[in-house]
């Protein structure tokens, strides 16, 4: 997997480009479904990532990129599930997340937001 070009708003993976969140699982991308922590809106000030969306567990390592400015709120849940799985888990903003996927992919699938 080659992730290119990456923007405000858009993300380049393998020469398709996507204008959502993306999660990379395995291999495979698939738009972010952000629907189950929508309620959380309101406390965080944005739609959060938390632990009741379909997130990739099934690797070593998840990498998050929590966006241009690194403004994704992570909620704990997920910092706590991803301990109780034993996933090593790194939330950087998605250009560092980008680049962490380039040097090292084995056994790593990711979650990128591609604004703020």
């Amino acid at each position: 997997m080659r992730i290119g070009s990456f923007s405000f708003g858009s993300i380049e993976i393998d020469g398709t480009t996507y204008e959502h969140d993306v999660v990379i699982d395995r291999g495979r991308i698939r738009k972010r479904k952000k629907g189950p922590s929508k309620p959380l809106r309101a406390e965080y000030g944005h739609t959060p990532l938390s632990a009741s969306e379909d997130l990739p567990w099934r690797c070593r390592r998840l990498v998050i990129g929590s966006g241009a400015d690194g403004a994704l709120p992570v909620t704990d849940d997920v910092v706590k599930e991803a301990e109780t799985r034993g996933v090593e888990l790194l939330i950087l903003p998605t250009r560092e997340a980008i680049q962490e996927l380039d040097r090292s992919p084995k056994a790593t699938n990711a979650v990128l937001h591609v604004t703020c």
